[in-house]
């Protein structure tokens, strides 16, 4: 819901060249939050650690109408990230918990089919309170959905056995080496870098190049990508649990890399809702299938570090993704094709890698 209008709310104040702050500072504090949520989730609990999530979402969405110069609202961007850091870490151990293994691509892309519902609408709705009401509306309406997230999440069950809980003490906040990264699933991490690095130049530069073709509902984009990845999340997993993870990585890798190059020379609709379908039909395909190597690949006692590790290298690529591309930009509408072309040289890398270890691996890693 905040994303679409996140960028000129900050233009307002006064901020519009840290315009790539908005997403690198929210992932920052995500990425670092990461070891934390995985040991946690792995030693007190899968729902708890969704709970804070939630909790930190409900908290902000009252205090954005509180930040009303630019280094508060950057501040709050910074706070906002342990959302993502929290939250999106539970969800992927507690669904690794119930699903059979034989099932685990398909659950992720029904997992990811429901997530892509509210993100296909969110942004959307966002713009369509900001043009009917006022954005702190929109700030107030985004805390309600969170309380919503968290009356639901007290009333599930927990899933990590109950021989592995342990009370919460300030002591499992010790974070040492071995809590950070798994390398097992190493593999997935720099696919998932490379990936998502567009991901982060997408949403952080799509608002200003939507407005600059006559869009006046900057979520249009998001809409668009977003409802063409929904069919697709449940199809991929379910191929991917028989052709195997990179196999179908691949693919989706390609459809990226083509949404990304339309980007480059959209100056209509049509070419920005092409490429849309596609970025949201390789994302759709990239999401669910990573999540599920990533429990592949790792053991059963150390998901929730696996899942971690995964996601800081999510939030790293988003990070780096909103940030980068923002240097070429410089909040000058004719700099917009040479940032995306550079994106997809980045997204690139994570092709050629699949190919080669393709090449490596030709066995399923299922």
């Amino acid at each position: 819901m905040l994303i679409p209008e996140l960028p000129q709310y900050l233009t307002d104040m006064g901020g519009g060249e840290f315009k790539g702050l908005i997403i690198a500072l929210f992932t920052l504090t995500a990425g670092i939050s990461r070891p934390f949520s995985g040991k946690l989730s792995d030693k007190v609990g899968r729902v708890p650690v969704m709970a804070f999530g939630s909790l930190v979402c409900f908290v902000c969405g009252f205090l954005y109408p509180l930040t009303t110069t630019v280094f508060p609202f950057l501040f709050l961007r910074l706070i906002h990230g342990f959302s993502t850091g929290f939250k999106p870490t539970g969800t992927s151990a507690y669904i690794a918990d119930i699903v059979p293994v034989n099932r685990r691509g398909e659950s992720m892309g029904i997992h990811g089919l429901i997530g892509s519902l509210g993100m296909a609408f969110g942004p959307f709705l966002g713009g369509w309170i900001v043009q009917h009401y006022d954005i702190n509306i929109l700030f107030y309406a985004s805390s309600l959905l969170s309380f919503l997230s968290i009356a639901i999440l007290f009333n599930m069950k927990e899933t990590l056995p109950k021989e592995r809980q342990e009370k919460y003490s300030w002591s499992l906040l010790k974070i040492n080496r071995n809590d950070i990264f798994d390398g097992s699933v190493l593999p997935v991490v720099i696919v998932v870098f490379f990936c998502l690095f567009s991901y982060g130049a997408v949403i952080t530069l799509i608002p200003d190049l939507s407005q600059s073709i006559g869009l006046k509902n900057k979520g249009y984009y998001f809409l668009v990508y977003t409802l063409a990845s929904i069919g697709i999340r449940f199809i991929a997993g379910r191929w991917s649990d028989r052709k195997g993870r990179p196999n179908v990585l691949i693919i989706g890798t390609l459809f990226m890399i083509l949404a990304l190059l339309c980007l480059a020379f959209t100056h209509e609709i049509i070419l920005l809702s092409i490429s849309g379908v596609l970025f949201g039909i390789g994302n759709g395909i990239v999401s669910p299938i990573t999540q599920a190597w990533t429990i592949d690949l790792c053991r059963e006692e150390n998901r929730g570090k696996a899942v971690a590790t995964m996601y800081i290298a999510l939030e790293a690529g988003i990070g780096l993704g909103a940030l980068l591309p923002t240097f070429i930009y410089q909040n000058r509408v004719e700099n917009l094709p040479a940032s995306f072309i550079f994106t997809t040289a980045v997204v690139s890398i994570a092709l050629i890698y699949l190919l080669i270890y393709n090449r490596k691996h030709s066995v399923s890693t299922i």
